[in-house]
Order: structure tokens, then sequence, then C-alpha cells
């Protein structure tokens, strides 16, 4: 272990015993890498089946750790969500995917990853798929981030409507926009959509580059591989499993180009770099989308192929190379890891449900930092637990998309799952383990009790809303 390393544990422990600490020059910065329904077996470091090439995600892998047991949720918006504020979509009034003109998003009343980062002096930046709200009150840089460059939804979500008044109501779908920081720099066509990776990439190297002498944080949500499928011209036609995957194979030249830059400029063993996906593969796209591996289910769905996701922590000097941890976390554990790290502590104004998982990736911990990770369905509804091994699905779960692939017996018997033997959710072991059933009931009441396993509980918050929502257009 680095001398470095012993420093930063030192200054975790200081955070637990005392006052927020943390020496201006040990501040990491920190980068997410945030992939759009990409599924566990889409990449080479967790399944060396996969057609797509992933070069680059394999060095990461050998020079980092690969988190198997790392959870989101089941589609776009409660996933960023998820990564913003370090609660549970449900807490935060944004389970379900937002439409473009939508009159609600994420609460100015929630900390976010960004603000708490800015706090300590971070530069911030998002620089991809937003999400959480396309109203002008809900962008990027209202909700703790300095820069932005990116489009506000989906990439199928958007028309050409350009906002001229000669175009008929009827056909003036919400546009496309490109947003730099709060103003729509261009409409995005079809075919401009084959340069967003491209343009996401250089624009993340140029804000590494500019703050290269002072802590930031990069939060890059690709647009790929999000339907419809867009590879960049230099990587058409050039991978071993269509267009599909071609666009993997770019976002993995992507992220390789980042690694490369933050090891150019020495920076690589002062930042935190997250590689992970939002959701699992959109099954239902054919060969449009990608795959679980040996995980059941896809995007929409609460089985694990929905929700568990390619997940690679890399820090040299920090987080020891080739490394693995099953230990269960998830992307609301990113805040609390990040905002420690950087020397601050959460604010107890409000509850958040992630917890500080730095010594699981500085090798310090084996175990989970929480005792138990929730499944909340697209509707809000609680589907499933899990706590260790265990998984007790407490309701009829999705295989995909929302849509259940069997009729729900009345009443639902709970079932149960090892995962450590069946990762695949085939196997009911209920009957056989009725003391570990009781335990994760307990673990479900308590979650009823605070954000409901049906209704609205007492520890929902509101989202914001504004009154009279208009599309961006390009002024």
């Amino acid at each position: 272990m680095s001398i470095r390393t012993l420093i930063v544990l030192a200054a975790l422990v200081a955070l637990a015993a005392g006052p927020a600490w943390a020496a201006d020059n040990l501040r990491p910065n920190f980068v997410i890498i945030l992939m759009d329904d990409m599924g566990y077996g889409d990449i080479t470091p967790f399944n060396p089946k996969t057609k797509n090439r992933t070069p680059n995600l394999e060095r990461m892998a050998r020079e980092g750790m690969k988190l198997t047991s790392f959870y989101a949720a089941p589609a776009c918006t409660p996933s960023r969500a998820q990564v913003l504020t370090g609660c549970y979509a449900k807490r935060v009034s944004l389970p379900a995917v937002i439409s473009p003109v939508a009159p609600i998003g994420l609460s100015a009343r929630e900390h976010t990853i960004a603000g708490l980062l800015k706090e300590r002096g971070y530069a911030t930046m998002c620089i991809g798929k937003w999400h959480v709200g396309d109203q002008p009150a809900f962008l990027p840089t209202h909700r703790g981030f300095d820069h932005y460059l990116g489009l506000p939804y989906s990439n199928d979500m958007g028309g050409e409507w350009d906002g001229a008044l000669d175009v008929p109501p009827a056909k003036r779908k919400p546009p496309l926009p490109l947003v730099r920081d709060e103003k729509v720099i261009e409409i995005v066509k079809p075919r401009d959509q084959d340069f967003l990776t491209e343009r996401y990439t250089e624009e993340a190297i140029k804000f590494i580059r500019e703050h290269k002498d002072r802590p930031f944080f990069l939060y890059l949500p690709h647009t790929a591989v999000h339907v419809p499928i867009h590879p960049g011209d230099m990587f058409k036609g050039k991978s071993n499993n269509g267009r599909y995957g071609d666009w993997v194979e770019e976002a993995d030249a992507s992220t390789g180009r980042i690694l490369n830059t933050l090891r150019e400029l020495k920076l690589d063993e002062n930042t935190l770099v997250i590689f992970s996906s939002d959701n699992g593969p959109w099954l239902i796209k054919g060969t449009d989308g990608g795959e679980a591996g040996p995980l059941r289910g896809g995007k929409g769905g609460t089985y694990e192929g929905g929700v568990r996701e390619p997940t690679i922590a890399w820090w040299p000097g920090h987080i020891a190379p080739g490394t693995t941890t099953d230990a269960v976390a998830g992307n609301v554990d990113l805040l609390p890891t990040f905002v420690a790290l950087a020397g601050g502590t959460v604010p107890t104004d409000r509850k958040i449900d992630g917890a500080n998982i730095a010594p699981l990736l500085l090798g310090q911990a084996k175990e989970a930092a929480r005792p138990a990770h929730y499944f909340f369905a697209l509707n809000a509804k609680l589907e499933a637990v899990r706590s260790g091994p265990w998984k007790l699905a407490i309701a009829l779960q999705s295989e995909n998309a929302g849509k259940p692939q069997e009729k729900a017996p009345v009443p639902f018997v709970p079932r149960l799952y090892n995962l450590d033997t069946d990762i695949g959710e085939r196997a009911d072991v209920a009957a056989e383990h009725p003391d570990i059933v009781k335990k994760l009931q307990e673990f479900v009441a308590a979650m009823d009790a605070d954000l409901g396993v049906a209704g609205r509980g007492p520890g929902v918050r509101p989202p914001d809303r504004v009154a009279s929502p208009l599309p961006l257009l390009l002024k």
C-alpha cells in the first residue's frame, strides 16, 4: 500500500472522529463515466465471450477493481437521480422516466454530489445526458455544476422542430437540443448524433487539461449506447457485433483517451475514475440492445439484468490492481464516498441512502457498507431486497421494459434467491431458508415505514415544479 493511500485512510479515520479535514494537495479528482443501457455482458472484463472488443476497459480492470455486485435503478432518470443525490430515486420523487417538457425536475433542495464537491473547492462539469429535468431551472448549472454540455434527455425523445411557427402544431415535437450551460447551441439532427461521443470526449479532455492544477469533478453520462444507435464514422462497421458493437467499442476508446490523458498529465494517482452504466440492456431492441451475460432480465426490470451494472473503479496507487469485490454497492454510494475522500461530510439535514464505500475500494473492508439494498420498480413499488448473497422478491419482478413475463400468483408468495449460487435467479429456495426470509422481511418492514412498499411513505420528498414548461429551443 502506498504512503499516499495511508494518508487518505488516515483522513477518513479523522473524518469519522471529528471535523472534516483534507489538505488541498490531497483532495483527489473524481470522474464518473456513465454509459446508457450498457449490459453486464457487454464488455470483456465482465464477459470474455462478448463480441464487443473493449481493450481499454480490460486495462482499466487490470489496473483497478471490478465491482461485480454494483447496482443502479431500472431506467435512465431514476438512476441519474441516484448518482446525483445518493438517494433512492423514490426518495427524491424521480422513480420514473421524465419526458421532455415535463413540469418536474430534481429538487434544488436536494444536496448533489457536484454541489457538495463545489463547496470543497472543486471545479465541476457535466458532459452528456442529463435527464432529471429539462426546464432551465432544472439544468446542471442549477444543481452544482459550473458548466454543462450535452442533451437534456434521451436521444430518442426529440424531434427536429427548431421553433419555427410555420410548422403545424401537430408536428411540433420537442427538439433534441444540445445545451451549453443554459443555452441551446444547436438542434441535433440524426446525422449529428454520430459525432456525440467524440464531442463529449473532446470536451472532457479539455476540461481535465484546463483544471489539472486544482481538484475537479467530471460527470460524463454518455448518450451511448441508447437507441437510436449512432457510432462515430471511425467506428462504423468495425466491430464484430453490428452497429451496437461499433458504439460499444467507441465508448471503450473514449474511456481509454480519458485515462491516457490522466496518465499523461500525471493525474492518474490523484484521480478516482468510476465506469458504470445507468441500467441494464434494452433487450427488446434486439441487435440494437446489449446483453446481460449470466443475469436474468434487462432494462426496466428488477431482476439482476436490469439493475446490476458492469462497474470498474480505477485509482492507481490506491486501488489494488486486478482486484474484484462482490460486496453489494451501488450508485447511491458515490456521493458519500466522494465527499468523504474530498475531506467533507454529507449534511445531515436530509436523509440519504448511500454509504461511504472508500474502505471497500481501498482494500480496507470486505463487507458491504449498507446492511441491505432495495430494488424499486419504475412505478416506485418495492419489488425486492438484497442482503449478502440473499435476494428476496416480494412481488413479481419484470424481466425487462417493465413487462412481467408471467402472471402474478395471488397472493404472491415471496421468492428467495441465493445469488452466490444462482446468479440467474431461477431457483426459489424460500422454503429451505425461512430464517433468511424472515430477516429480509424485517428490512422490507423498515423500508415500508420509510419510503413505503407500495404507496408514498413519510420519507419521500417532493421534486421541483414549474407552472408552464416549454421546450428548449435554439434562439
